[in-house]
């Protein structure tokens, strides 16, 4: 199977598309203005005290002040606190973790204002986002994931994933980690460092307990309140962080700067692998190069098609999602209605394991697949659907098939929910109903070249419009293209773009920027 990892940087937004043998089958967005903080970690101090939600609040920067209940200050608090005081009492020399002291674990049942008062410091990270008209959530939990790895200060255990299922596997992973882990430390393996070798492993922990140093020194050398002692990586290192592979071939990236970043991260996890970090610098977006764009528009609506004719109907409802197989204008199978049945639900059942991951579908999803009599083949989808599942990095639950054909699945939530709009609003009439003419487009385009060159001396620039746009710009010798080129300049580019619906068009400097050009809706 090859795997391959496509980046793309915009000024507005960073996606990340993973393909297997060239079909999209994970796809993430993130907005780039937006201002992401889970994992953060800061020193930060009490602001008030709530009794009666055995919870209290604390001043962490933010609009609102961030929630800490009780039972998120952990129950190895008492030794946490202790350790932070003995740091800030000593502004030049840090105090050895390795020599902190360990304190009884703090009871379930106790209330916050036992332990702590207003103005108190703590050491807290943030696990929710801010929502609505709520803060950030806190812990006192503090954990720094890695690649194989996640550090837990103060805690000694050791745990082991349990997607990991081999008894001796389970057993070696936690032996090593026992004999390799620092003092006052807890490790949880994660489920990719099975069958990895002892020195991997340790080179990571080594990595992850530097950078719990690293923010105690920050903290130590705190000179005002609330301040940030750790920052989490980057948000294209954090979305790469768990999808990464070694088996992948290839990993593009549009931009030179994310290049670099995501090249020294590879490096620094899988050195062998460095050499598939690779600079896309190709004239049209990447991921209408490599096919991307069009899976994104084809997979994302409501109908999705697969093999011959046959189709899923997925809707999403307040309580659950829930899929319809059909079998379509499909050809019917010469061994009988039975067999039709089961080629047309495993069918189903390929294409629905990639779905549930690509839409990242969460929570309750309940399936109806075409009626099968036999038993023995309700078994077999039954057995097909869970070994699609496996690849699901996603913890799941699969019910074998009711006497309705209904399959129910639980599925966590790896991260929020893609709602990737695959309609396209029409540019020129904003949904009205009516458009200039489109033959006259190409006018429209010349007079906005003609204001970005004349009246805001823009003389290198890209436009980007739909395909067959782009093909009409640029047919024949003597192009509409070519003839903006003699009369503004070579600086003119037209770009083809997948993305854009038809009639649409955006215009980017030599730089990267928009350059917004768009009409306003007449107001009627």
């Amino acid at each position: 199977m090859t795997s391959e990892v496509f980046i793309d940087v915009q000024p507005q937004k960073i996606s990340i598309a993973l393909t297997e043998d060239k079909r999209l089958v994970e796809y993430q967005e993130e907005a780039q203005a937006e201002s992401y903080s889970v994992g953060n970690i800061y020193l930060a101090k009490v602001h008030k005290l709530m009794p009666g939600l055995n919870a209290c609040f604390v001043n962490v920067g933010h609009e609102r002040d961030a929630f800490l209940h009780y039972l998120d200050l952990g129950t190895h608090y008492s030794s946490q606190a202790k350790y932070l005081k003995q740091v800030l009492s000593d502004k030049k020399n840090l105090f050895p973790f390795s020599k902190a002291s360990v304190l009884p674990e703090l009871s379930k049942d106790g209330s916050v204002q036992d332990i702590l008062k207003q103005g108190q410091e703590v050491l807290v990270q943030i696990v929710k986002e801010p929502i609505s008209t709520k803060g950030p959530r806190l812990t006192c939990e503090i954990s720094f994931p890695g690649r194989y790895l996640v550090l837990t200060p103060f805690d000694n255990n050791v745990s082991v994933s349990s997607k990991i299922k081999n008894v001796e596997e389970r057993a070696r992973l936690k032996q090593v980690i026992q004999s390799i882990k620092p003092q006052n430390c807890g490790i949880i393996v994660r489920t990719v460092a099975e069958g990895k070798r002892v020195a991997e492993l340790d080179q990571e922990m080594k990595v992850l307990y530097a950078r719990w140093e690293e923010t105690m020194r920050r903290a130590q050398k705190a000179k005002e309140m609330p301040m940030l002692v750790y920052e989490e990586t980057s948000r294209t290192v954090g979305l790469l962080r768990d999808l990464f592979n070694p088996s992948y071939e290839n990993i593009y990236v549009n931009q030179e700067s994310v290049y670099q970043e995501v090249k020294d991260y590879v490096t620094l996890i899988a050195p062998d692998c460095a050499d598939v970090v690779k600079l896309y610098k190709g004239k049209l977006p990447i991921f209408d190069n490599f096919d991307i764009t069009r899976q994104i528009k084809a997979e994302f609506g409501r109908t999705v098609s697969y093999k011959h004719g046959a189709y899923l109907i997925i809707e999403h409802t307040e309580a659950l999602h829930v899929v319809d197989v059909n079998s379509g204008n499909r050809t019917r199978n010469g061994n009988g209605q039975e067999a039709n049945a089961l080629e047309v639900n495993l069918g189903a059942a390929d294409e629905l394991a990639r779905q549930l991951r690509l839409r990242d579908m969460g929570g309750i999803i309940v399936v109806d697949f075409i009626d099968m009599k036999l038993a023995e083949d309700r078994q077999t989808l039954y057995e097909h659907m869970c070994e699609n599942m496996k690849r699901d990095r996603a913890r799941h639950n699969i019910l074998p098939l009711s006497k309705f054909g209904l399959m129910q699945i639980t599925r966590q939530r790896v991260r929020p929910v893609q709602d990737v709009q695959v309609e396209e609003t029409c540019p020129t009439c904003h949904g009205q109903g009516t458009i200039k003419s489109s033959f006259l487009f190409h006018k429209a385009l010349d007079g906005k070249i003609k204001m970005l060159v004349h009246k805001l001396g823009v003389r290198r620039f890209t436009l980007y419009v739909h395909p067959y746009v782009a093909a009409y710009l640029n047919q024949g010798v003597l192009s509409i293209k070519r003839r903006w080129q003699m009369k503004y300049g070579l600086g003119v580019r037209v770009i083809p773009s997948q993305k854009l619906a038809f009639l649409q068009y955006q215009f980017f400097d030599s730089e990267g920027q928009e350059i917004d050009l768009k009409e306003e809706i007449e107001i009627r």
